[in-house]
C-alpha cells in the first residue's frame, strides 16, 4: 500500500475514543479548501465516525462559505421557537409535510456536532460542546502528486474549459465501514489525493466547494441529514417565483433568511464511491415544477444540469446552469494514465467511429468463440418513423454549459456530462435482439469484477430483456437495484410529483437496453472499474436501462462490458442499400 495503514488505523482508533458513544448522531465538518492536514484528517476522521453509527458530512471552499452562513441562519430561526422569521419558516415546513406526513420537518434539525477547522491549533472545535478533535494526516504520503496536478490541469483545460470567475463544485466519497466499502481502502485514499490535486488546481481559477456526506446502501434509505437539507434548500430556492403555494411560502422564508446566497456553481467534478445518497424526500413527494409548470423534476441535481435525455428539458425554458463531470474511485496509476491524454485526440477517434455507425441502419455483433454462450446481436438504429436514433461521441466534453450538437438538432437548450476517462461512441438502440456475455465488469451500485468463466449472460427480445445466467450474487444485486427503482417510482406516481406521461413512460422503459456502445480509449486498461473499462479501445458495452433519448428514460442505468478481443468479435453494419460498413473483425478495429 502507498500509504501507512498503521497510521491510518491508530488514527481511527483515537478519533473512537475521543468521540465516545456518538451512534445516531449527526457531525458536520466545515474547513477551508487550503487546509491539506485537515482534509487529509477526514478519511479516518470519517471511517470512525461510521464505526460509531453516525453520519457526516463536509463541507469546505477557498472563499467566504455564505451558502453555510444563509444554512446556520435555517437551523437558527427553527430552533428559536417564535418570532416572524420563526413562523415563516414553521408555515413552510407545515406546507410541505402536508404530503410528507411529518417527516419534512425532521431535516431541518441542526447537527448534533459542527466542527470546524481551527488552522492556528490544527484541532477541529466544536464550539457548542466543548470537544476538539486533533488532525491527524499521518498516514498520508504523496504519490505521483506533480503529475495528478498535471493531469487536473488538463482536465480543467481541455474537458471543462473553466472560466473566469466560474465557481467550481468538488465530491469526495467518505471511508465507510470496512464491509460496507466494496473496493480496497487504497483506492478510496487515492481518491483524496485525486480531489487534493483537483482543489489545488482549481485553486488559481476561482471559487471552488468541497463537499462529501455519508451514504446509504439502498436509494430507499433517509439520507444524511444536512446535505438533504442543503439540496431542498438548493432546489427551492430555484423555484421560489413558482406560481404554488408552497413556493410562495418559501419565498417569503427566502427573502427574510437571504437564501439566495445558496446557488449552483458552474462546474461539477467528483469522484463516486460505493452507495446512494438516500432518497430525496421533496422531490419524491413534491417535486420541482418547470417554468411553464407542464413538467416535474425529481432532485434540484436534474433541475441544474438539465441533460439532454431527461424528458423534462424540453419543458424548461431555463438554460442549464452548471456542467457536470465524474469518476470512480479509480487507482492514481490509472486516472493520471487514462486522463491525461490528448483529449482532442481521443474525440477523432470517437468521431471516426460515429462517422462509420452513421451510415448504418443495423448493426451486427457476433462471436467467433464456441462457448456456452456466444454473444450475437442485432441492434437497430432507425426508429418507425425513419428517424435515426442519435450516435454520440463520448461524453467528455463541458466546455460549454450548452449541449449545442443536441440544441442544433431539436432547438431545445440542454446541458452537458462527462464520463472521465472519456473514449467511446453511443447510442441508444431502437431495438437489440439476441444475446451479449457480459465478462468483464458491470456496475451496479458500485463496479463488479466479472469474468469469461462465470459471465452474465443477458439475452435480448427487441422491447425488453432477461437475465439468462450469471454470477448468482451479482443477479441479486441487479433485481435488488431494479426493485428499488420501481418501489421509487411508485411513489412519484403515487405522490404525484412525477407527470403521469412520464411515469408511464419510465414504465415502459422498464425492461428495455438503453445504450450500445463501442469503445476507443487507447491509454485505457483492464482494471475493476466500469467507467474505465467501458472505455478501453476495442472493448463494448451495453447498458440495462435508461437511455441516453429523452423517450428511452427510466429510473435506472447498469452498464455491462464485454471483451470484443478475447469473444473475437466481428461487428459491422449494414446501410440502406445493403452496404456493409465493418467496425471490427476478429475483435479488431478495421478503420
Amino acid at each position: 500500500m502507498k500509504y501507512d495503514l498503521t497510521e491510518f488505523n491508530s488514527a481511527v482508533s483515537a478519533y473512537k475514543k475521543l468521540l465516545g458513544n456518538v451512534n445516531g448522531k449527526d457531525f458536520l465538518f466545515v474547513m477551508d479548501a487550503g487546509s491539506q492536514v485537515a482534509f487529509y484528517s477526514i478519511a479516518p476522521l470519517s471511517r470512525a465516525v461510521h464505526e460509531l453509527g453516525a453520519d457526516m458530512s463536509i463541507i469546505c471552499s477557498n472563499r467566504k462559505l455564505e451558502s453555510f452562513d444563509a444554512i446556520k441562519g435555517v437551523w437558527a430561526a427553527f430552533e428559536s421557537g417564535s418570532g416572524d422569521i420563526h413562523k415563516s419558516l414553521t408555515d413552510f415546513i407545515s406546507e410541505v409535510d402536508k404530503k410528507c406526513n411529518g417527516e419534512f420537518k425532521n431535516i431541518f434539525n441542526k447537527p448534533d456536532f459542527i466542527f470546524t477547522f481551527n488552522k492556528s491549533a490544527g484541532n477541529f472545535e466544536d464550539s457548542f460542546s466543548k470537544l476538539s478533535l486533533p488532525s491527524n494526516d499521518k498516514w498520508f504520503k504523496p504519490y505521483r502528486m506533480e503529475e495528478l496536478k498535471k493531469t487536473m490541469k488538463i482536465i480543467w483545460k481541455d474537458v471543462y474549459n473553466i472560466k473566469k470567475k466560474e465557481r467550481i463544485g468538488l465530491g469526495f466519497p467518505l471511508i465507510a465501514r470496512q464491509e460496507l466499502l466494496g473496493h480496497p481502502l487504497e483506492d478510496y485514499l487515492d481518491s483524496y489525493s485525486i480531489i487534493w490535486a483537483s482543489m489545488d488546481t482549481a485553486n488559481e481559477l476561482g471559487e471552488i466547494i468541497v463537499s462529501s456526506s455519508t451514504q446509504r446502501e439502498s436509494m430507499l434509505e433517509n439520507p444524511e441529514r444536512v446535505s438533504e437539507l442543503r439540496a431542498t434548500l438548493m432546489g427551492c430556492e430555484l423555484e421560489r417565483d413558482i406560481d404554488d403555494v408552497i413556493f410562495s411560502k418559501y419565498k417569503r422564508v427566502s427573502k427574510l433568511l437571504r437564501l439566495d446566497r445558496i446557488r449552483p456553481v458552474d462546474a461539477t467534478f467528483f469522484v463516486s464511491g460505493k452507495g446512494y445518497a438516500g432518497k430525496h424526500l421533496f422531490g419524491e413527494r413534491i417535486g420541482y415544477p418547470t417554468q411553464d409548470k407542464k413538467s416535474r423534476w425529481q432532485s434540484p441535481g436534474q433541475m441544474i444540469y438539465k441533460l439532454d435525455f431527461y424528458p423534462q428539458s424540453k419543458f424548461e425554458s431555463r438554460d442549464p446552469m452548471a456542467r457536470v463531470g465524474f469518476t470512480e474511485t479509480v487507482p492514481i496509476d490509472i486516472f493520471i494514465e487514462t486522463s491525461l491524454v490528448d483529449w482532442a485526440d481521443i474525440r477523432n477517434r470517437n468521431q471516426r467511429l460515429k462517422d462509420v455507425m452513421d451510415k448504418c441502419d443495423v448493426i451486427y455483433v457476433e462471436g467467433n468463440l464456441k462457448e456456452k454462450y456466444t454473444t450475437k446481436l442485432e441492434v437497430g438504429l432507425v426508429k418507425k418513423d425513419g428517424i435515426r436514433r442519435w450516435v454520440r461521441r463520448s461524453d467528455t466534453d463541458v466546455r460549454e454549459k450548452l449541449n449545442l450538437d443536441y440544441l442544433k438538432m431539436t432547438g431545445i437548450r440542454a446541458g452537458n456530462m462527462a464520463n472521465i476517462p472519456g473514449g467511446e461512441a453511443f447510442v441508444t438502440p431502437e431495438y437489440i435482439k439476441g444475446i451479449f456475455v457480459g465478462d468483464v465488469v458491470i456496475h451496479v451500485d458500485q463496479s463488479y469484477v466479472l469474468n469469461e468463466k462465470n459471465p452474465i449472460v443477458v439475452e435480448c427480445f427487441g422491447d425488453h430483456y432477461k437475465i439468462k445466467d450469471g454470477p448468482k450474487d451479482i443477479i441479486s444485486k441487479v433485481n435488488k437495484r431494479k426493485k428499488e427503482a420501481m418501489d421509487l417510482l411508485l411513489q412519484a406516481e403515487k405522490h404525484k410529483s412525477l407527470p403521469s406521461d412520464i411515469i408511464e413512460l419510465k414504465k415502459k422503459n422498464f425492461e428495455r437496453i438503453g445504450e450500445f456502445a463501442i469503445n476507443t480509449n487507447p491509454k485505457a486498461r483492464l482494471c475493476d472499474y466500469l467507467i474505465v473499462n467501458e472505455k478501453i479501445a476495442k472493448m463494448m458495452h451495453i447498458a440495462m436501462g435508461s437511455g441516453f433519448e429523452p423517450d428511452r428514460s427510466t429510473e435506472y442505468h447498469m452498464d455491462i462490458v464485454f471483451n470484443a478481443p478475447r469473444q473475437k468479435l466481428d461487428v459491422y453494419g449494414v446501410d440502406k442499400q445493403g452496404n456493409e460498413h465493418w467496425i471490427l473483425r476478429n475483435g479488431e478495429f478495421v478503420f
